[in-house]
């Protein structure tokens, strides 16, 4: 067998006498790829270790059952490695330029980049230096990050960028481009935003934000807490963010009927001038809860069917309306609930029946399945 493999593999040799460990190269295309093989003492294959270079284990990722297999099936070594041969050259097919590694100028122009751009803006970069990440600081002094995945063919090829933003990052590009000028370019765009962020944080600071639960800088709604079982949800415009926002009150209609009526007739009174925060205050007439006024358990409350206050990252937002009960659940158990008695009925995508706690008429829209 020895002679065998020696002939068919001959980059991968025996460590021991009583050859049980192989170590070397498996070639396929023109390609090697380490591979370590340990074998018990009795030799049988399917007891087998194997050991591989990262590209092997990434060439390898769908194909690890397949391999098993062989593992366990194989007569000998020598069958095995042909027949992993075989699965690496179809695994090779189907990525077609997956180990396509850039020239030495790909590194040198990368490096001189960086230096360029000052090694104290990255955050990041990955072992094969194709993925990085740059810091940005504004002139609030919000930090930020865009992250950039280079192409083999870069600067030639455009490279991948992202970030935590409320808008879609547009980065310009041409073949004579570098990281500084990605750095610039984002640096710009996070100055544009600086106002609706400016905006948010000042919602974040002095009200009790329900929703998100650990905002991004790329969120542009929030849930504040008007009182228990109240709330409205405004969506900030990034591009106008002093404007009146999108407003959803959120609570039992006994309740939020007045507020709405208050938002409607005084809308008029709005002035960009002021801060959102200040123009909600004036146009509806309240002063939010804030930190350093009220504990965020206070408007914390429970569902009234899975009594749990966040269901994945949902809180409840539906209400009894009855004043007497006035129970919050999440629409995704209410629905289930009212779905699941005999005598609840449904009207395109609502379904009437009768609160779980009072056996007031309540309705719930069908809950929508996030993709």
């Amino acid at each position: 067998m020895t002679d065998t493999l020696l002939k068919e593999s001959p980059l991968l040799v025996a460590l021991d006498k009583e050859k049980t460990v192989y170590d070397g190269f498996i070639s396929v295309q023109e390609k090697d790829f380490r591979l370590r093989i340990s074998l018990p003492p009795d030799h049988q294959l399917k007891k087998a270790k194997l050991h591989c270079c990262w590209q092997l284990k990434q060439l390898l990722k769908n194909y690890q059952d397949i391999v098993k297999q062989r593992l366990r099936h194989s007569s000998d070594l020598v069958s095995f490695i042909l027949e992993l041969r075989t699965i690496l050259e179809v695994a090779l097919k189907s990525q077609p330029g997956w180990l396509s590694i850039p020239p030495p100028q790909y590194y040198s122009q990368l490096i001189t980049e960086i230096e360029d751009l000052g090694w104290n803006k990255l955050l990041f970069i990955d072992t094969d230096f194709h993925t990085l990440q740059l810091s940005a600081e504004d002139s609030s002094g919000r930090q930020h990050a865009i992250t950039v995945k280079l192409k083999p063919k870069y600067p030639a090829e455009a490279p991948e960028c992202s970030a935590d933003l409320p808008v879609p990052l547009a980065i310009t590009w041409t073949p004579q481009s570098t990281l500084a000028h990605i750095h610039s370019q984002f640096l710009l765009i996070v100055e544009a935003l600086a106002e609706f962020w400016a905006v948010l944080d000042e919602i974040d600071e002095h009200t009790w934000v329900l929703e998100p639960e650990k905002p991004t800088r790329a969120d542009s709604m929030r849930r504040i807490a008007i009182g228990n079982s109240v709330s409205i949800k405004l969506e900030i415009d990034p591009r106008h963010p002093k404007m009146l926002p999108e407003c959803c009150l959120l609570g039992a209609e006994h309740v939020v009927t007045p507020l709405r009526n208050k938002l409607n007739a005084n809308m008029h009174l709005w002035n960009p001038d002021c801060s959102v925060l200040q123009n909600m205050k004036d146009v509806m007439e309240i002063e939010f809860p804030s930190p350093a006024t009220h504990e965020k358990s206070s408007f914390s409350v429970e569902c009234g069917i899975c009594y749990a206050y966040r269901l994945d990252s949902a809180i409840p937002d539906q209400v009894c309306n009855d004043p007497r009960c006035g129970q919050p659940f999440h629409q995704a158990c209410l629905y289930e609930w009212l779905r699941g008695l005999p005598t609840s009925r449904q009207s395109f995508n609502v379904v009437f029946g009768e609160c779980p706690y009072c056996n007031k008429p309540i309705t719930v829209k069908m809950a929508i399945q996030k993709p």
